[in-house]
């Protein structure tokens, strides 16, 4: 068992949770209640990541984050250093693959909120932000927990991005399913198994988590 891959992926998973749950409720609220032009197009670039193939993505991300491009020059600018090969850079590569995964249950929670809700929140006297945070969150809690459990779970088993743009170094950017593809090639088929069993323990609990919270939601528009 590789401990240090362990670590490194809970820690990712964490920050990459911790971090695209906002920008997905913002999103994601604004998906569920605004009418506009191109909305189609803005759902389905949100969506890309879920088919498109992690090596793909994890390519043009290496190009895009390269110190050679202006982008990745000028990140590496601000940072002091470029994000390829880096926590960072797996970080958000995380974030970005993640973001469908994220966006669509919450999404689905906010379209949940029936619109007389707000309405009497705001004849209430209630500002937007205030029936956001005091009113719509509390509503759709349980999309968000679930976005929580999907992200989380996605993460730790994400490989094709993470590797194209981290690659394996330990420590830094070998996470446990880089970890276990290391240990296949060179025939360490236990260690393999063990992080495998975890993996699976880890995404198993997940999804009960996530049907869970799914039934709880219909129990709760059924009443």
């Amino acid at each position: 068992m590789d401990w240090t891959a362990f670590a490194l992926t809970v820690k990712l998973a964490f920050w990459t949770c911790v971090l695209i749950l906002p920008i997905a409720v913002v999103l994601a609220r604004w998906l569920a209640w605004r009418r506009f032009t191109g909305k189609s197009f803005v759902e389905a670039l949100v969506m890309l990541p879920l088919v498109l193939p992690p090596t793909v993505l994890g390519f043009y991300l290496l190009i895009g984050f390269s110190p050679e491009s202006r982008l990745g020059a000028f990140v590496a600018t601000l940072l002091g250093g470029p994000l390829v090969f880096t926590f960072a850079g797996i970080l958000v590569a995380s974030i970005i693959i993640n973001l469908p995964f994220a966006v669509q249950p919450i999404q689905r929670a906010f379209e949940a909120i029936a619109p007389n809700v707000r309405e009497a929140a705001f004849v209430s006297g209630l500002s937007p932000i205030e029936t956001m945070r005091r009113v719509e969150i509390p509503l759709a809690w349980p999309g968000i927990a679930s976005a929580f459990a999907l992200v989380f779970a996605h993460t730790l088993g994400e490989f094709g991005v993470i590797l194209m743009i981290g690659g394996s170094i330990p420590g830094e950017t070998r996470v446990m399913s880089i970890a276990i593809y290391d240990g296949v090639q060179a025939f360490r088929t236990a260690d393999a198994a063990v992080m495998s069993a975890v993996l699976l323990a880890f995404s198993f609990a997940a999804i009960v988590m996530v049907h869970m919270l799914a039934r709880r939601r219909s129990d709760a528009h059924a009443h």
